[in-house]
C-alpha cells in the first residue's frame, strides 16, 4: 500500500463536525470522548480526522488541506447536495461554506473549489492535473478574474477580490470572450458580501 496523508484539523465540537460530514455522504470511521475528542471521517475515497480544541474559533482558524481527486464537478455537485439539504441552499458566505469549481492561477491551472468547514478550514479540492489553458485568458480582463478568483476562492478576501473585478470589467472591451465569467463571478461576490 502506497503512503497516505490523512488531515488532522482542529474544531471545537467533534459532534458538529460529524453530523456536518454526514450530510455530505461521509461516513464516521472513528470517534472518541476521552482523554481528547476525536473523530475520523471517511468518504469519496478520502479521510478527515478532526480533534477538540478548546476555544477554537472558525474565524480564527488557519488551517487547511489540499485534496487531488479526479473530478472536481462531481464531487462539488455532491458536496453542494447535501449542503442544499442540510442548510436548504448553498452556503456562499459564513461557517461553513462552499466555493464553486474554478480553474486556479495559483494551482498550476488546476480546477478546484474549497469547503470551509463548520470549524474554518479549507479544504480544498483540485484536479488532479493542470487544465490546459485556452487562448482568450491572456487578456486583462482574463487576467483580472485569475486573481480574483485566488483572492476570494483560495485566500478569502472576498472584497479585495471584487473591487479587482468590478475595475477590470469597467475598463475592457464588453465584446472581450471573459466578460460574461467575470460579471458572473462579480455577481456571486456580491452575493457572498451581503
Amino acid at each position: 500500500m502506497p503512503p497516505q496523508v490523512i488531515p488532522m484539523l482542529p474544531c471545537a465540537d467533534i459532534d458538529e463536525m460529524s453530523a456536518f460530514f454526514s450530510a455530505l455522504g461521509f461516513q464516521i470511521r472513528y470517534r472518541q470522548t476521552k482523554p481528547n475528542p476525536y473523530v475520523a471521517v471517511e468518504g469519496y475515497g478520502f479521510p478527515l480526522h478532526y480533534y477538540g480544541l478548546e476555544g477554537h474559533r472558525a474565524e480564527e482558524s488557519h488551517s487547511t488541506c489540499g485534496i487531488l481527486v479526479a473530478d472536481t464537478g462531481s464531487l462539488f455537485e455532491a458536496f453542494a447536495a447535501g449542503l442544499k439539504t442540510a442548510y436548504g441552499k448553498l452556503p456562499i458566505s459564513g461557517y461553513p461554506r462552499i466555493t464553486r469549481p474554478r480553474q486556479r492561477a495559483n494551482a498550476d491551472g488546476r480546477t478546484g473549489f474549497s469547503l470551509i468547514d463548520p470549524a474554518g478550514n479549507w479544504i480544498r479540492i483540485m484536479n488532479e492535473g493542470p487544465v490546459p489553458r485556452s487562448e482568450g485568458e491572456t487578456s486583462p480582463l482574463a487576467r483580472s478574474l485569475a486573481n480574483a478568483v485566488v483572492l476570494a476562492d483560495s485566500k478569502g478576501d472576498t472584497v479585495q477580490a471584487a473591487k479587482i473585478l468590478s475595475g477590470a470589467i469597467r475598463r475592457a472591451d464588453a465584446a472581450d470572450p471573459g466578460m460574461s465569467a467575470a460579471r458572473g463571478f462579480l455577481a456571486e461576490l456580491e452575493e457572498r458580501m451581503r
